[in-house]
C-alpha cells in the first residue's frame, strides 16, 4: 500500500471495458535509455504492469484506495517503512530520468494542478508558440481516456498518454518508460502533464528540472496555503484565467502573498491561456531556463574533457 496516497496496486491491466488479472512482478522488465544511458530499471519491486494500446496509451494497473483505518494508521512502523520504501525507489528512478534528460540537454517541466485549471490549454498555446524553433515532447497523465494527448498531437508535438486507472499521480518509473517511447532528440523540451491533483504529485519526483504549479482564479486565492506541499515543491506558480478577474471574487495580491508565504523563492506569472495575456512572460521564463540548462551542460562537458599534457 502506498503510505503517501493511501492506495494500493492490484496488478491489473485495463483494456477498454475489460479488466485482466496479471500475476507476477514487473521486475523482469528492463528500462533502457539508449546508448547514452546504461542504467536499467531492473530492481525487483512490486509495480503494476503496463499495457500499451495501438494508440500509444500506457495503461497502468488500477489503484484501489485503502480503508480509512489503513490510511490513518501512521503509527504502524510497517506502514511507515512501506511509505519510505516507495519514495526511495521512486527517487532512484527519478535520478535516472534526470541524468538522461541532462545528457540530452532536454528541459523537463512537470505541470501540476487541480483538474480544470487549464494545463492542457496552456500547453497547446505554449507548444504552438515554440514548436517552430525546437522539438517538443509531452507526457500526458490522466486516470482515463487519451483526450488530452489527442489534443496535444494536433499541435505537432510528440505525445504519449499514461492512464493511471484509479491512481492519483504519475511516478518516475512509468515516466522513464514513456520517455523511451518518445525517442527524444537532444536540445528539446519535455512537458509532463500530471494527473489533476495537488496532493500526491508533490511527493513524487519524476526527474524533472522544475515543477510548475498552475492554479486558476476560479479556484480561490488560498490554494497555496491549503496545499502547501505542492507550492513549496514548485519553482513556478502560474495564475491562469486572469481574463476572468472582473467576474470573480479573487484577490490576486493575496494569492501571490500566500504563494510566497509557502515558498519565498517561487516565481509567479499571471496569464490567460485563453486570450494569450501574460504568455510572453511564461515563454521568456522557459527560454531562460533552457539557456541555463545549456550553459550548465557545456560547462560540465568542458570540465570532463580529457586534458592534453605536454612534456
Amino acid at each position: 500500500m502506498c503510505g503517501v496516497c493511501g492506495c494500493t496496486s492490484e496488478n491489473l491491466s485495463v483494456k477498454g471495458a475489460t479488466v485482466t488479472k496479471m500475476t507476477g512482478d514487473s521486475s523482469d522488465r528492463h528500462h533502457h535509455h539508449g546508448s547514452e544511458h546504461g542504467h536499467t530499471h531492473s530492481e525487483s519491486h512490486s509495480h503494476p504492469r503496463e499495457s500499451v494500446t495501438d494508440s500509444g496509451t500506457h495503461l497502468l494497473g488500477e489503484h484501489v484506495h485503502a480503508t480509512r483505518h489503513q490510511t490513518l494508521a501512521h503509527d504502524d512502523p510497517k506502514l511507515i517503512e512501506i511509505e519510505q520504501d516507495i519514495l526511495h525507489r521512486n527517487s532512484q528512478h527519478a535520478e535516472v530520468n534526470r541524468t538522461f534528460l541532462h545528457q540530452k540537454s532536454v528541459l523537463g517541466l512537470n505541470f501540476v494542478s487541480s483538474p480544470g485549471s487549464g494545463k492542457t490549454t496552456l500547453l497547446e498555446k505554449t507548444i504552438t508558440a515554440l514548436s517552430d524553433s525546437q522539438k517538443i515532447y509531452v507526457i500526458e497523465g490522466d486516470q482515463q481516456t487519451s483526450n488530452d494527448a489527442d489534443r496535444i498531437r494536433k499541435t505537432g508535438a510528440v505525445a504519449v498518454q499514461i492512464n493511471t486507472g484509479r491512481g492519483c499521480h504519475l511516478d518516475a518509473h512509468t515516466i522513464g518508460h514513456a520517455m523511451d517511447d518518445l525517442k527524444m532528440e537532444s536540445n528539446g523540451l519535455l512537458f509532463i502533464e500530471n494527473v489533476g491533483n495537488l496532493v500526491c504529485p508533490a511527493s513524487f519526483d519524476l526527474g524533472e528540472r522544475h515543477k510548475v504549479a498552475l492554479l486558476s482564479i476560479t479556484e480561490g486565492e488560498d490554494k497555496p496555503i491549503k496545499y502547501p506541499d505542492m507550492f513549496a515543491a514548485a519553482s513556478v506558480m502560474l495564475i491562469n484565467k486572469i481574463d476572468l478577474l472582473p467576474y470573480v471574487n479573487f484577490d490576486l495580491d493575496r494569492c501571490i502573498q500566500y504563494g510566497r508565504q509557502v515558498n519565498p523563492d517561487i516565481h509567479v506569472i499571471t496569464l490567460s491561456a485563453q486570450n494569450g495575456e501574460g504568455i510572453s512572460k511564461w515563454l521568456e521564463w522557459i527560454s531562460a531556463e533552457q539557456a541555463s540548462l545549456s550553459e550548465n551542460f557545456l560547462s560540465q562537458a568542458q570540465s570532463t574533457r580529457p586534458q592534453s599534457h605536454h612534456v
